[in-house]
């Protein structure tokens, strides 16, 4: 059964790397409204130094944690998330999960069916979805409709030339690459604009680059190019609509941090009223789909 958040709802960590740190700690420990209950990683010296750091305590075992906790927020490679995010689940946490929520179908489906069968809430953490600026953006087009075209490109360096990015070390990024890592963020903000995806092409480029034409239910189309390699000189993450009402591109956006905090805040609003968020498992489970079928796509172009 899902637990019923208090008035400062309790909310543990699950992870201890870089984005855990950097992002998800900070945010949890600064945020006002809630309590942050603990933290559990697979390495326990890691998750006590992080729980020191952000005035919370670690735990060893990660049901003792649920036990304390009416929600957990995960910051854990995809493949090992998701059965956590189960079991989660089954304790009556409400979840905050990072994207991608897996990189099989069959493991995203689990998560889904466990959320949906426990009743509990759920939130992945797309930041373009929840950072302010970005956000708005996405409401406003969605809003306004008349959409005939989109174009994404996401070029990450983290293994570009002279790359000293903590995240670089990450074994899950360096295996699935851009497509898995980044092409989470762009979908977050095609599908509310121009509908679910119908269609999927898809090739490689060099390194872990994919190019991917997409065929939404609006009838609109769009693509994206996704990577993790590109020179640093050539980084950029931008994002452009052309339409009825002429051309929109989206807003730089500042920071994970305070979008974490949104975050946090749109998982205890669901736990209150029962409403799924827009960006739930069952959205997560549908960016597993889309990605998987892109993968299947580039590997026989």
């Amino acid at each position: 059964m899902a637990k019923a958040p208090g008035v400062k709802p309790r909310i543990g960590l699950l992870g201890t790397g870089p984005w855990a740190a950097r992002t998800h700690a900070p945010a949890l420990a600064g945020h006002p409204g809630v309590e942050f209950s603990g933290v559990w990683g697979r390495r326990p010296e890691a998750a006590e130094a992080l729980a020191d750091a952000s005035g919370t305590r670690a735990y060893e075992d990660v049901d003792d944690l649920f036990a304390v906790s009416d929600a957990v927020a995960l910051a854990l490679p995809p493949d090992v998330q998701a059965p956590l995010a189960v079991r989660a689940a089954a304790a009556g946490c409400h979840v905050l999960l990072d994207k991608p929520v897996a990189t099989t179908v069959e493991l995203a489906r689990e998560v889904t069916d466990a959320v949906e069968a426990a009743g509990v809430a759920s939130v992945v953490f797309c930041t373009l979805r929840f950072a302010e600026p970005t956000a708005r953006w996405v409401d406003e087009q969605a809003a306004a409709g008349g959409w005939f075209l989109g174009e994404a490109h996401w070029l990450g360096s983290l293994y570009g030339p002279g790359s000293a990015s903590a995240y670089a070390a990450s074994p899950w990024r360096r295996e699935k690459g851009g497509l898995w890592d980044v092409g989470p963020h762009v979908l977050s903000v095609l599908l509310p604009v121009l509908g679910d995806v119908t269609a999927v092409t898809a090739a490689g480029g060099p390194d872990d680059t994919h190019h991917l034409v997409l065929r939404h239910a609006s009838g609109a189309s769009s693509t994206a190019t996704l990577t993790l390699s590109a020179p640093p000189e050539a980084a950029e993450a931008a994002l452009t609509l052309y339409g009825t009402g002429g051309r929109s591109d989206m807003p730089r956006w500042d920071g994970a941090v305070g979008a974490f905090g949104a975050a946090v805040d749109a998982l205890v609003t669901a736990a209150r009223t029962g409403e799924p968020h827009a960006c739930d498992a069952r959205f997560g489970l549908r960016l597993t789909e889309i990605l998987t079928e892109a993968e299947r796509r580039a590997a026989v172009a």
